[in-house]
């Protein structure tokens, strides 16, 4: 599970995130490109390959598609709180 407390602060408000790869916990996004090689319409890269998520899904099939980067990420680096 994601850490909630370790959030990019590069991604925008709302209820998926993705970790920081310095996360304690370690569950940092390792910058394998899966979410935003798979979902570049909600997840981005920044300039040292870590994910974040640029923009929030609006409807239910943008949801399933965040949803699935977050079950398919192979370092639970993607969360989900409902914010």
């Amino acid at each position: 599970m994601a850490n909630p407390e370790a959030k990019n602060k590069e991604n925008v408000k709302g209820a998926f995130y993705c970790t920081d790869p310095e996360d304690d916990a370690g569950e940092g996004c390792i910058a394998c490109n899966a979410c935003y090689g798979r979902a570049p319409q909600f997840f981005a890269e920044n300039d040292e390959g870590s994910a974040y998520v640029w923009r929030q899904p609006e409807t239910e099939e943008d949801i399933l598609e965040c949803q699935e980067q977050l079950d398919n990420c192979p370092v639970n680096a993607i969360g989900r709180d409902g914010e």
